[in-house]
């Protein structure tokens, strides 16, 4: 009886122990990072959250030199760094093809020196790519809304590797629904929703799900 309790225990732990090792396995193939700059991360942030299939949206900031920067270090426009986001979102629901879409309509990829209200490089507009992939498909997406967008001025949103990304300071997180008054003032002044309505119309609002990476590639990849 002992024998065979211990026999039941140890079966029990061995497929407890590869019930746990597929749950992470699945959950891993379900998540997946992007890296988005498009002026004030409160706005990227929201725009993110609000997609199928986005886990949640970071502000913080990347592309520059200084190690474990502030806020207004970032904001004095002196280290290089910019605003930007990282996105955690499921490939199952809406691929990185849906988000690029998606970015594309709540920024200005044709302005080099800022978004709208907020001027300097600290706001400038980037994708970071985390891998070749990213990397093919971000600069098909380019080519593609070159060929295809709105805009009359060329596209200069650079395409670029990730380097080391910061996470923001815990205010900034979730800012839109945390201080909605305050957000929404800066909103309606900014410009920028007003910019996406100009260009864009009623195309702001897509079904991103529909955005295909092999479609992107087939297509528009080199």
């Amino acid at each position: 009886m002992q024998k065979f309790l211990i026999q039941l225990c140890v079966f029990g732990f061995l497929s407890t122990a590869a019930t746990l090792a597929q749950a992470q396995e699945n959950s891993e193939s379900e998540r997946e990072i992007a890296t988005f700059a498009g002026g004030c991360f409160w706005c990227v942030e929201e725009g993110f959250e609000k997609l199928p299939g986005v886990y949640e949206a970071i502000s913080g900031y990347t592309g520059g030199r200084e190690r474990n920067p502030t806020y207004e270090q970032v904001a004095g426009g002196r280290t290089g760094h910019t605003e930007a986001v990282q996105v955690f979102y499921n490939p199952n629901v809406i691929e990185y093809a849906g988000l690029l879409e998606a970015f594309w309509r709540f920024m200005d990829p044709t302005d080099s020196e800022g978004q709208f209200v907020d001027r300097g490089q600290q706001y400038r507009a980037e994708i970071f790519y985390h891998n070749d992939t990213q990397k093919a498909l971000a600069e098909a997406s380019v080519r593609k809304l070159a060929a295809e967008g709105p805009f009359e001025s060329p596209i200069v949103t650079p395409v670029t590797r990730l380097g080391r990304f910061y996470r923001a300071e815990g205010y900034h997180q979730d800012y839109y629904s945390k201080n909605p008054i305050r957000y929404r003032f800066y909103t309606r002044n900014s410009g920028r929703y007003q910019f996406v309505e100009y260009w864009w119309g009623d195309a702001a609002k897509q079904d991103f799900q529909q955005f295909k990476n092999e479609d992107l590639l087939s297509q528009w990849g080199e």
